[in-house]
């Protein structure tokens, strides 16, 4: 994430201005600088992120306590309780909360805040690079702590849903791969198929849900996405010619020529039926995401045996965004609409010749509906 400022006269004016020894010319131009970095970082982390794409905003103002409606999502229930998952404070545990699904849901916010200083001289040379690089500092602080916040929720829910469809057993939202460790297109065809099940309608029936069409993407990490692009040369196909398990000695075929070439000119696949595949750094062995679900996870797997271990297997995340399930109330300042609030610090006296910004957003993160989470143990 690079962020470069306009070397334009205003723009240099009002640096150097940041720096002026005279103490109101300076705050003057503090607060000018503040009020343009609150959109900016706002527009940065809703860019830059990877949770931006899963939740939906639901803005709120700074004063009044955010919920939510659970009749949207649910209609008849046996018990009439829902289960949410939701982060009720920053860099915690995430917990998950029976309601009833009649109710309104009270969602918890927390405050996400970075601080950044620096050396008057800096400001009074008109250094662009270094104030922006101030912005990216600001920037990347409040994105690590949101990035974090979300998916915990996320992993949680993943973890420890499950869902009994009518006349059948419970069903937990994650399957396993078909081979330890290697991801293959049985393995989201199956995903595909338990996706169905647990999006079943309360009478058992078809959903009429307008709002839900199943699995929508799959976030894999960059060995998974080396898997994929070995789609151009592995073989694939699970079943043998005669109608058994497809074995070293009875090869299984691969995909078309049309759709090898197309892996490889593309550096692999970027959508496998219909299903949109993004990859993620913090997915993968021993990873940070793979360690968040480990200790999460409630039920062990069967078939790994010793169940889950984030070095040893890792978790593919499915999510239906046509579902709408993943809620971010974010707090909106009543006085400017801003969701993301940048003020001088003032903590910096005269005498130390620096300058400083404190920047904040409140904001929360809810699952309100499991059914839209999913995963691949590989």
């Amino acid at each position: 994430m690079r962020i470069k400022l306009k070397n334009t006269p205003e723009q240099v004016e009002l640096i150097k201005a940041l720096g002026s020894k005279n103490r109101l010319v300076a705050a003057e131009a503090a607060e000018a600088f503040a009020a343009f970095l609150g959109p900016v970082i706002q527009r940065v982390i809703l860019q830059a992120g990877t949770a931006s794409q899963i939740y939906t905003d639901a803005p709120f103002d700074e004063n009044d306590s955010p919920s939510y409606p659970l009749d949207l999502y649910y209609q008849e229930l046996n018990n009439g309780y829902v289960s949410v998952w939701s982060q009720t404070l920053a860099g915690g545990l995430p917990s998950a909360q029976d309601v009833s699904a009649i109710q309104e849901v009270k969602i918890a916010t927390y405050r996400l805040d970075s601080a950044v200083s620096i050396n008057k001289r800096y400001a009074r040379q008109a250094r662009l690079d270094v104030i922006a690089k101030l912005v990216e500092r600001m920037s990347q602080e409040v994105l690590v702590k949101q990035e974090r916040n979300a998916w915990a929720v996320m992993l949680k829910a993943l973890g420890e849903a499950s869902t009994t469809p009518q006349g059948a057993a419970a069903l937990k939202h994650y399957t396993e791969a078909g081979t330890l460790g290697q991801f293959k297109l049985d393995d989201l065809n199956k995903l595909m198929t338990r996706v169905k099940r647990i999006n079943e309608s309360w009478a058992g029936g078809t959903p009429a849900d307008p709002y839900s069409t199943g699995l929508t993407d799959l976030y894999v990490s960059p060995e998974i996405k080396e898997n994929i692009r070995a789609f151009a040369y592995n073989p694939l196909n699970t079943v043998a010619p005669g109608g058994g398990a497809a074995t070293d000695s009875t090869v299984g075929i691969a995909l078309s020529d049309n759709m090898r070439d197309e892996i490889y000119r593309s550096s692999g696949m970027q959508e496998i039926y219909g299903v949109n595949i993004v990859e993620l750094i913090e997915l993968g062995r021993s990873k940070k995401y793979n360690i968040l679900f480990d200790n999460y996870i409630a039920n062990l797997p069967v078939t790994t045996g010793t169940g889950f271990n984030p070095g040893v297997h890792q978790i593919l995340v499915g999510v239906d965004n046509t579902k709408g399930a993943l809620i971010r109330p974010i707090a909106t300042t009543s006085e400017t609409g801003s969701q993301f609030n940048v003020q001088p610090d003032d903590q910096f006296l005269q005498r130390t010749d620096k300058t400083g910004f404190y920047g904040s957003m409140e904001e929360g993160r809810i699952c309100i509906d499991a059914r839209a989470l999913s995963g691949i143990i590989v």
